[in-house]
């Protein structure tokens, strides 16, 4: 059989693996969180899910879609940052009902403005527009709050990158903070797992689809040649990842008695 001969069946193989890889790279760094997702809705307990986690992912895949303007990359890679705010965002959703149903203390903790019924009954106190505590950052207790932040962070970045995107200097910083920022992905659940001297609470098949997905997500970069903000913090995810590893190994042949946290009530939260 002639070279040629095969021609006809290489290139559907080839277009189809493309495909895969493609289709592979958009839906699986939602994968991960799926069976976390399934553990705090049947445990109705989400201590053990940083949801900086989230923050972290939000603000990544934001500054990613806004680096896309200035530096048209991958396809695939823009349409999986939308699906990972999606999905970030449910995640959100789900965190934040478990945890004020669990929460003893009601007190409403909010990013803009609280509804009336929301204050105390006796002497409320006065409160500006936006009732923005740091030391409540992120730990609101409605999902709108968390909405409302993210729109926010996503109009005031897009009208900077809107007056900067003719800087190819801009562009490229812009590039790197969205992929470094997505590298430090699994520092916030890294430091809670040091918190609470132990990973209980964590899917661990969570961290084991992050590492294979970072793998698999560092060595496409690398092939397609994207970026090189791209590869470089590909890499340093997957450090990241199996520092974790080491700490659920560490943690279960070595058990520690968990550290209290007095300085401040929501220290102790993964939330």
């Amino acid at each position: 059989m002639e070279p040629g001969g095969l021609e006809w069946l290489l290139v559907p193989v080839q277009q189809l693996v493309s495909w895969g890889a493609a289709g592979a790279m958009v839906f699986g760094g939602v994968v991960p969180y799926i069976p976390q997702y399934r553990d705090i809705r049947r445990t109705q307990n989400a201590e053990g899910f940083s949801t900086y986690v989230c923050l972290v992912l939000l603000v990544a895949n934001i500054l990613r879609i806004l680096f896309w303007f200035g530096r048209r990359f991958e396809s695939p890679l823009l349409w999986q940052s939308i699906i990972m705010i999606i999905t970030m965002l449910l995640m959100l959703k789900l965190c934040t009902e478990v945890r004020v149903s669990n929460e003893l203390n009601v007190k409403r903790r909010s990013f803009a403005a609280a509804d009336s019924k929301d204050e105390e009954i006796k002497a409320p106190p006065k409160r500006s527009y936006l009732d923005f505590d740091l030391n409540y950052f992120w730990h609101w207790s409605k999902f709108t709050d968390y909405v409302q932040c993210v729109l926010t962070f996503t109009g005031v970045t897009g009208y900077i990158t809107y007056l900067w995107l003719d800087s190819s200097l801009f562009v490229e910083t812009l590039g790197f903070l969205a992929v470094f920022t997505e590298a430090m992905l699994g520092i916030p659940q890294l430091y809670r797992n040091y918190q609470n001297r132990s990973t209980e609470g964590m899917s661990i098949k969570m961290v084991l689809m992050w590492s294979s997905g970072d793998t698999f997500k560092t060595v496409y970069f690398i092939l397609n040649q994207a970026p090189f903000q791209f590869s470089i913090c590909g890499l340093l995810q997957v450090f990241v990842d199996i520092a974790i590893l080491l700490q659920v190994y560490l943690y279960s042949q070595y058990p520690q008695k968990p550290v209290s946290h007095t300085a401040h009530p929501a220290s102790t939260k993964a939330l």
